[in-house]
């Protein structure tokens, strides 16, 4: 009998594949792009994360909204972080990305909040960003996820 796969929502056992402490020094040593926007790393669980991106006046654009391409990078780490404590793949890459701007993105601290609907040879989540102080979304991104295989 063929095994089945279950969606992340069914099958979370207690803890993440990665620590907090863990994740951090990853990003450190492999993804120092992170330290650019200066995203925070907040929460690891399994298949979910939440990171904040600081308030930092070079990311307004006209209008004083945080640029898209700021919003982006989060969502992106932040699914990233979900896989990687979902899987413990640390060499999962970003298939596709979308993401809806549902409205101006305040100046101030962004919250995302990410979490993986389903495991495999794909991964894929979706992220929702708010500001702090507000629970409405500002944007909402799905993205799909590769993971290669690990070589011995």
């Amino acid at each position: 009998m063929k095994p089945t796969r279950q969606s992340v929502a069914t099958a979370r056992p207690e803890h993440p594949r990665i620590t907090l402490a863990e994740f951090l020094a990853l990003i450190e040593s492999h993804h120092p792009f992170a330290r650019m926007l200066g995203i925070e790393i907040l929460e690891i669980g399994f298949g979910t994360a939440r990171l904040a991106l600081p308030p930092n006046p070079d990311f307004q654009r006209l209008g004083g909204i945080v640029a898209g391409p700021m919003l982006m990078g989060l969502a992106d780490l932040a699914l990233y972080a979900a896989v990687v404590g979902a899987t413990g793949n640390a060499e999962a890459v970003t298939s596709s990305l979308t993401i809806n701007f549902l409205r101006k993105s305040p100046p101030g601290i962004i919250y995302a909040d990410a979490r993986v609907l389903k495991t495999g040879r794909l991964c894929a989540g979706d992220v929702t960003l708010t500001a702090e102080g507000s629970s409405e979304a500002l944007a909402h991104s799905v993205s799909t996820w590769s993971l290669p295989g690990r070589k011995a």
